[in-house]
This record gives C-alpha cells, sequence and structure tokens, in this order.
C-alpha cells in the first residue's frame, strides 16, 4: 500500500516515518505549516527523537497540496478539528474514488467531513493512544517506546474487516510499523472510549499545564478521572452508545496511560494552548455535554470543565500577548 500523511504534525508524522521505516512501505507527507515545510526541505527530513532522546535525521518528502501530484491508495489524516475543512478544500484535486482514507483524529466531527470527499464504505476511523508532540517546524518527539504503543481501527459504515482487503492491508502495514492495532466491530463505541479519554487527561493537563505523569501523581488524580468517566459514560448510555470497556477498565487504561505508558506526554491540546491556538476542547468534552443534553442529561462536570479550558485559554493569551493570532 502506499501512503500520504496529511497533516505533518505530531501524530502524522509518526504514524508516516512508522510506515516507512518500520513497514518500508511508501509514505508521502502533505502540509500547509510553510515553516514546518521549509524547515523539513533545509533540513533534508525531520528530526526525530523517542521520549526526548536520541535526536537523529529521517529522510521525507513533504509536499504543500498545491505541489502533490501522487496518487496513493490510503490518505492518513491528522489535523486538528478547526483547520480539517480548509486543509482537505485544499487537498480535494487529489483524491480519487479509488482511494481510501484513515483518520484517528482527537474528537468527533472529522468523519461526517471526510464523507464529503470519501464514499463512506472507504472512510476508516481509529483511535489512538500513541503520545507525539512538535519542539518545532521539523522537530517531533515521540513518547513511548513501541510496546507502549495501541491503537484500534474500524470501517466507518461498520463493514467487517474480514470482508475487506483494503482495512486488512492497513493493519498488517500498522502492525508492522509497531503501531499495535486491534480492528474494533463497534464504530461509535470505538470512539467515544477515546474522546472518553481524552476528556481526562488532554483536558485536565492542558488545563494545568502538566505532563501525564505530573497528574497521575497527584492523589486525587484517580478519583477526578473516575468522576469524569462515569458522567460520560452516563451521558453514552443515554445516547444509545455501547462504550469499548467498563467504566473500571476506562478508569484503569487512563491511569496506566498517564503513570506507566506515557508519563512524560504533554498532550496535543497542551501544544496548541501554549502556541496561542484554540484548543479542541469543544469536540471533546463539549461533544460529552452535547449528547447528554440533546437527552435531557446535564453533564454538569463536562460542560464545566469545558468552560474552565476556555478560561484557561483567555488567561493564557492575556499573559501572553505575543502568542495571540
Amino acid at each position: 500500500m502506499r501512503y500520504a500523511v496529511i497533516g505533518t504534525g505530531g501524530m502524522g508524522t509518526q504514524y508516516g516515518v512508522l510506515l516507512q521505516e518500520e513497514a518500508g512501505v511508501s509514505v508521502d507527507f502533505i502540509d500547509t505549516w510553510e515553516p514546518n515545510i521549509q524547515a523539513i526541505r533545509r533540513q533534508g527530513g525531520v528530526y526525530v527523537s523517542q521520549d526526548e532522546k536520541d535526536r537523529h535525521l529521517v529522510e521525507i518528502r513533504v509536499f504543500s497540496p498545491e505541489e502533490y501530484t501522487g496518487d496513493p491508495d490510503v490518505w492518513i489524516v491528522f489535523l486538528k478539528q478547526m483547520q480539517l475543512e480548509g486543509v482537505l478544500a485544499r487537498c480535494a484535486h487529489l483524491f480519487s474514488a479509488h482511494q481510501s482514507v484513515f483518520s484517528a483524529m482527537n474528537g468527533y466531527g472529522h468523519f461526517e467531513v471526510l464523507g464529503r470527499y470519501f464514499d463512506p464504505s472507504r472512510i476508516y476511523g481509529g483511535t489512538a493512544l500513541i503520545g507525539a508532540g512538535m519542539f518545532g517546524p521539523g522537530d517531533v518527539n515521540f513518547t513511548g517506546d513501541a510496546h507502549a504503543k495501541s491503537m484500534s481501527m474500524c470501517a466507518y459504515d461498520g463493514h467487517s474487516a474480514e470482508d475487506d482487503p483494503v482495512e486488512l492491508a492497513i493493519f498488517r502495514d500498522f502492525r508492522k510499523a509497531t503501531l499495535n492495532p486491534a480492528v474494533a466491530t463497534d464504530f461509535m463505541g470505538m470512539c467515544m472510549a477515546k474522546i472518553v479519554f481524552n476528556s481526562v487527561l488532554n483536558t485536565l493537563c492542558t488545563m494545568y499545564q502538566i505532563r501525564f505523569g505530573e497528574f497521575m501523581r497527584h492523589p486525587g488524580a484517580r478519583w477526578m478521572t473516575e468522576q469524569l468517566v462515569d458522567e460520560a459514560y452516563t451521558a453514552a448510555e443515554k445516547a444509545g452508545l455501547t462504550l469499548l470497556g467498563t467504566r473500571e477498565s476506562e478508569v484503569e487504561t487512563i491511569c496506566h496511560t498517564a503513570g506507566v505508558a506515557h508519563p512524560l506526554h504533554y498532550p496535543s491540546m497542551y501544544q496548541d494552548l501554549t502556541k496561542g491556538r484554540p484548543t479542541e476542547v469543544d469536540y471533546i468534552n463539549g461533544y460529552i455535554a452535547r449528547i447528554g443534553r440533546e437527552r435531557g442529561y446535564v453533564c454538569r462536570l463536562h460542560e464545566f470543565v469545558t468552560q474552565e479550558l476556555h478560561l484557561a485559554e483567555l488567561a493564557f493569551s492575556v499573559h501572553h500577548p505575543q502568542f495571540s493570532a
């Protein structure tokens, strides 16, 4: 399979580099952040660190949407929810009916946008417990070794992977790339479980500008996790959604990820906050609150946390005006 990654940030770079280096497949990179494109071209590739160590250069090919002329079998999309529509519009001339697309972006809403450009039977969703961030243009950091990574994937329209050679091929390539994939059978249950995960670690760590491990060392971390998870599961149940795992297993996954697998990780939401960019909280805690509200259940914790993070955005912009748009 030939791949092209749209969005050469931390996660997009990690997926692309691991597919290229570990699975030995062809990968192109598409980006719209000009400083990133120029840094990668000037360096001859992207600098990659593992847990802030062993920084080395990996050769990659990067293009703007207007420059690219390739024809990949599968697009991999890692963008911020707020960027997605604009970037896909710039890439629209590159999409063909025979191509498929995979995305494991945070939050929810991107699959409906992807559905405007791709047939639903060719859309594959994923959730990733995989950490990555950027030190700057052309300089990325992966957190957690190959054993710490895990992800789920599922066809958007719910068809079985056993009947889909494309999904099986993507799965095999992801496995070779040490992304440790598992195939799920319930698309919305899979997506919602990751939204719940992000609603705890991404939001709270961003609000207080701390790493996952620092959150987990707080004596109230498990209790806080339990409260947010319980309210989210109740909202999902009222919406008729069955999440992967139970409340208890979700709490354990969050605590293990924060304290053991990725203690050095700053969430991407933190990276947005500290660069003066809007965060994706409305697509995470805000999404949980919305599905509850639509069914007569008020998610008081998630409503509160959503507004509290927006307050953190405002406070950061006031105290760091140099980062404001």
